[in-house]
């Protein structure tokens, strides 16, 4: 009987880890995102075209999803951001496989009070 309950409750315990890995980042207003400005250390591809920005002084990596399917071109970025400071606005977002935010989905990009990228209505 214990080792029914036990199979039971570990298996709704990994379907509500599914679910939640697998649930898509909100696409929110842009008065409810956080807001996070700083210098741009770096900016590279990684994972499927996606667009990776480092800013100085922040252990987090802030991405923007297959950004060069969508129009970024990383060259152009790297030139006009790099060494700049930038404002970031994005969700707020967890999912258990980053379980510490270490990778921040990006939902706008502003740079010198011009919106570089934006996928927010």
């Amino acid at each position: 009987m214990k080792r029914k309950y036990f199979a039971i409750s570990a298996g709704l315990i990994a379907l509500i880890t599914v679910i939640l890995s697998l649930r898509p980042v909100p696409i929110l207003a842009e008065k409810d995102c956080l807001v996070l400005k700083g210098t741009v250390l770096k900016i590279y591809e990684s994972g499927v075209k996606d667009v990776v920005i480092e800013l100085s002084g922040n252990n987090q990596k802030f991405y923007v999803n297959r950004g060069l399917q969508r129009g970024l071109n990383l060259k152009e970025l790297q030139a006009k951001l790099t060494g700049s400071e930038i404002i970031l606005k994005y969700p707020d977002h967890w999912t258990p496989l980053d379980p510490g935010k270490s990778i921040i989905h990006i939902s706008k990009i502003e740079h010198e009070g011009q919106t570089v990228f934006t996928e927010l209505n």
